[in-house]
């Protein structure tokens, strides 16, 4: 069998089941497992797939900087925002992640609402600047400038001394079996405390991140209460998550 061809078929087995496993494709095209490995490792060097270990799983698309992002904000993101910012109640402590979607969070804040956001992002916290009610409190850092939020240990270190009732996390990617991951390991770190320094942790997931993977985990779909995903998803991508024990929330 041709190289392109086996390519092709892992690239369909990888749509069909959301994963590729090594020795069960080596078999059924009569292969070595170490031709197949090859072929992943190519594969991911062309950013077709992410690898795992015995196999791979899809790879997000979500690569872009937060510039590049905000040129392509979906209604979807806005949606998932309007659905984030109803669950805050009066008087809690939020913790707010940044990137496009977190932002879209902040700009659906109701203007009457009294409660305290913490954030890591800079542009979060501008969203913030008219809400009469809103403490805000800023969390500072090395400035990671691709997602144009703070990272490094002081950042981990201020984090950590926060007791938020809940969290919203953005993410490249989230995985029945692979977790919440990000493309940078310091981004990935901080994305951690933040969600252990939340009583529930709920995951802003646009439709392109949804069974998607990323080089650096963040933690396993177990540690959040749920997630938030834009309309149009279909049931069965969702069911996964919700025989895990998530609340799934359609935006």
């Amino acid at each position: 069998m041709l190289t392109t061809h086996r390519k092709q078929q892992i690239l369909s087995i990888l749509k069909r089941k959301g994963q590729v496993i090594a020795k069960e494709v080596s078999q059924s095209m009569g292969v070595s497992e170490d031709t197949i490995r090859r072929d992943l490792r190519e594969m991911a060097q062309e950013g077709l797939l992410q690898r795992v270990h015995g196999g791979a799983l899809p790879a997000s698309p979500a690569v872009a900087d937060f510039a590049g992002r905000e040129l392509i904000t979906t209604e979807g993101k806005v949606a998932i925002g309007r659905a984030a910012a109803q669950m805050i109640r009066p008087g809690q402590v939020v913790i707010l992640d940044g990137g496009t979607t977190a932002r879209q969070v902040a700009r659906h804040v109701p203007l009457d609402l009294k409660a305290t956001i913490v954030t890591h992002s800079p542009t979060i916290a501008l969203e913030l600047v008219n809400h009469p009610d809103i403490e805000v409190i800023l969390i500072g850092g090395r400035m990671f400038k691709h997602s144009v939020v703070a990272v490094g240990a002081a950042a981990i270190e201020a984090i950590a001394r926060i007791r938020a009732d809940i969290c919203f996390i953005g993410v490249t990617g989230i995985h029945p079996q692979a977790g919440l991951s990000t493309g940078d390991l310091e981004e990935a770190h901080v994305k951690r405390a933040l969600i252990g320094s939340a009583a529930e942790t709920y995951v802003l997931v646009s439709a392109e991140k949804l069974n998607a993977a990323s080089p650096y985990v963040i933690v396993p779909t177990a540690d959040v209460a749920g997630i938030i995903v834009e309309p149009g998803i279909a049931d069965e991508a969702l069911t996964p998550y919700e025989r895990a024990g998530l609340t799934v929330i359609r935006a």
